[in-house]
């Protein structure tokens, strides 16, 4: 094996390790700002913006949290008491910016309806 392959090979297992033991630490929830925090969810009173929000997860986030949103592969329960107490404003954030120490992409590309949507999705669930 060249020098070079095995630092590669290095890099990538402790960089896995590194996610392994963070994900789902909680702690992207003292990054959001105020203003973010308290941001209110505009598609929250809209018909059929749970149904929207769903399909979006199983297109977008059921491949790490599982159909059922109870988490896989070390990713987080969807259905804590952390994403159920978080604010929508910092649900919202969270797919904005993402939390990459945590594993969790940014969804910044998705239009911010859509995010939306997302949220309205997460907060119903039980």
């Amino acid at each position: 094996m060249s020098g070079v392959f095995r630092l590669l090979v290095f890099c990538m297992m402790a960089l896995s390790l590194a996610l392994a033991t963070s994900v789902g630490d909680g702690r992207w929830q003292s990054k959001v700002p105020e203003s973010d925090r308290v941001r209110q969810n505009p598609m929250a009173a809209e018909a059929g913006s749970i149904a929207a929000g769903a399909k979006l997860f199983r297109q977008h986030c059921a491949s790490c949290h599982g159909s059922d949103a109870r988490g896989r592969n070390r990713r987080p329960d969807l259905h804590s008491d952390r994403v159920r107490d978080a604010t929508p404003g910092q649900l919202e954030w969270l797919l904005r910016n993402g939390s990459l120490k945590n594993g969790m992409p940014s969804w910044s590309r998705l239009p911010e309806p859509q995010r939306w949507q997302l949220v309205t999705f997460l907060k119903s669930i039980p």
